[in-house]
């Protein structure tokens, strides 16, 4: 376990394991790097190196108040990836992971990057406007801020059901991993996770996508309760030049972990291809 710190003088958390062909994984939020601990594990046993961070203010990572945007997060990234000298790389994206790997490889990746995948992600935005009518609307965001301000201790625990899917009728759900999922976002810092609404949810990467030349593999649920499929995928593959789209009938926002079998399979086919 290794911190790296930036030119601004936040400190990051990273994990650096294995050998082989670098794969880097960018969490949603408010979570930290364990979110991806399924994953992980699946491709240090299939010989990658598995590069992880915390985003700043997030788990492990120094809690600045300060600079809370997607455009930081791509640059404190791309300052972890040259500190490691990282090439050829597959960077792989969940949630407001997602827009932070397609804005780091359309702006930072200074020919580092090899793939991308964004799974359940933001782009290309996520709230409702004139310019994007069928979005979700702000005052949905609204709630989360405040929710987030005022009682974020059990709001953290209330998320986990539409996130994973509980709130559906046969769902089988597991308490550990509500707890786990607590856990991560009770380390970060309230004022990250709070500025952070704002990042996830109103910037626009359409430009980004429509930029990125690498091939990009789009993995989204269709019960995707967070990120609605129809505003994100759907509209994101349009705008990719080398995107391959796949859904997942009735699979939800945080499927890499309740679905983890079936996402790592489609991951690995997609990086060794």
């Amino acid at each position: 376990m290794s911190t790296l710190k930036l030119k601004d003088g936040t400190e990051i958390f990273y994990k650096d394991q294995g050998e082989g062909p670098v794969l880097m994984f960018h969490h949603g939020w408010p979570l930290s790097s364990d979110d991806w601990d399924a994953q992980v594990i699946f491709f240090l046993q299939r010989g990658y190196r598995v590069v992880t961070h915390d985003r700043r203010g997030h788990g492990r990572s120094s809690q600045d108040i300060y600079n809370h945007t997607i455009e930081q997060y791509a640059s404190d990234a791309a300052e972890l990836v040259e500190f490691l000298d990282l090439k050829d790389v597959v960077h792989i994206g969940h949630s407001t992971g997602g827009g932070e790997v397609i804005r780091y490889v359309n702006k930072y990746a200074n020919g580092r990057a090899k793939k991308a995948v964004l799974i359940s992600a933001v782009p290309p935005i996520m709230v409702a406007s004139d310019e994007n009518p069928d979005g979700v609307p702000m005052s949905v965001f609204d709630g989360i801020r405040d929710q987030t301000l005022n009682n974020r201790q059990q709001f953290y625990i209330d998320l986990t059901f539409p996130f994973y899917g509980y709130n559906r009728e046969g769902a089988d759900v597991k308490e550990g991993v509500q707890r786990n999922w607590w856990r991560q976002g009770m380390m970060g810092g309230i004022v990250a996770h709070y500025d952070g609404i704002k990042a996830f949810s109103e910037t626009d990467f359409r430009d980004d996508l429509k930029n990125v030349d690498i091939p990009v593999l789009v993995l989204h649920g269709e019960d995707d309760q967070i990120v609605p499929y129809q505003n994100a995928a759907l509209k994101s593959i349009k705008l990719l030049k080398n995107g391959t789209l796949k859904t997942y009938p009735g699979f939800p926002h945080g499927m890499p972990t309740t679905e983890a079998p079936t996402i790592n399979k489609d991951l690995l086919e997609f990086i060794e291809a």
